[in-house]
């Protein structure tokens, strides 16, 4: 117990919500232990949180994604009854349904129900692209051909072009791993790196395609294993490390709600490099908090994450 003096300064976590306080209250009230009533009262603080993110689709995205994986469908489903004519509780049952199944590896109950009522969201809010958001990643789970997959894309891009959650489930459907070869999902890359504002939400795109590369590599096993971080030595992905490096630790250049989870790809990127000398400003940036991804790679995310932290900045 801190008598005298200040509390000492919390150190790393997980924390899915990242810098969103918002999210992070609701979060704990969903993981609360339940009483009576409980639902209809989270249902009540999830609408008004999204309520609260108005047109600010990049924010609506991520609040969503990280309440889908503490929400019980149960509390969906309360919050369909209670709005039975809104957009939201049809698009975050849909969210919450897809965290389970890739929680689990297992599939959903009725996929056409769930195709519709993505449908049905979109019609309800046409100007929303949550709906589609929630569509696309459905039919990725799904493994569904690129002729139902591409012009749900197009539906996103009309309303928001740089949609990061929807560009992300992209890069994994185009992977030779689901739907696509190294072909395509270079192509998408640059494709996007060439068009898209500096600094926007999908700014990590390029170095996501890279440390998943990476992963593959070193799950494979064998003697491509040992040598895994020498891909990051190669001209591309030095090119890539060089652009991020100059621009993201800048005061304000991201500003996406996701923004901490690039920083955090960043900072493991450059410790697998070599070019630890470069990571002190992306560290200082990040703080404590930690996103799972990528660092569980390496094992225990917090763990991994403080070793290179404290060795860095010296801590």
């Amino acid at each position: 117990m801190a008598i005298f003096g200040r509390r000492r300064a919390s150190g790393p976590r997980l924390a899915p919500e990242l810098d969103d306080a918002e999210t992070g209250r609701v979060l704990k009230q969903l993981t609360a232990p339940r009483v009576q009533g409980q639902l209809e009262l989270s249902a009540g603080v999830v609408e008004q949180l999204l309520r609260d993110a108005g047109t600010d689709w990049d924010r609506r995205t991520h609040r969503l994604s990280v309440l889908a994986g503490a929400a019980s469908p149960a509390l969906a489903q309360v919050w369909r009854r209670q709005r039975p004519k809104d957009a939201d509780p049809l698009v975050m049952q849909t969210f919450v349904e897809l965290a389970q199944a890739r929680r689990t590896g297992g599939g959903f109950e009725d996929p056409r129900v769930t195709i519709e009522r993505c449908h049905q969201a979109a019609e309800l809010r046409p100007e929303d692209p949550t709906p589609w958001v929630a569509l696309l990643s459905v039919l990725r789970t799904l493994r569904r051909p690129e002729g139902e997959v591409f012009p749900v894309c197009q539906e996103i891009g009309a309303r928001d072009p740089w949609n990061r959650t929807a560009h992300l489930e992209m890069l994994r459907y185009l992977s030779p791993d689901e739907c696509g070869s190294h072909t395509q999902v270079a192509e998408f890359v640059e494709a996007v790196r060439a068009s898209a504002p500096a600094g926007s939400p999908v700014a990590g795109l390029e170095l996501t395609m890279l440390t998943d590369r990476h992963a593959t590599t070193v799950a494979a096993g064998g003697v491509n294993a040992l040598g895994a971080r020498q891909r990051w030595t190669r001209p591309d992905a030095a090119a890539a490390l060089d652009r991020a490096i100059r621009t993201w630790p800048r005061p304000g250049f991201l500003q996406h709600a996701a923004a901490l989870a690039d920083l955090n790809l960043l900072a493991y990127a450059l410790t697998q490099a070599n070019r630890v000398h470069e990571a002190p400003a992306v560290f200082e940036m990040i703080g404590p908090v930690v996103t799972a991804w990528p660092w569980h790679l390496d094992g225990d995310p917090v763990p991994r994450f403080t070793y290179w932290r404290d060795q860095i900045l010296g801590v």
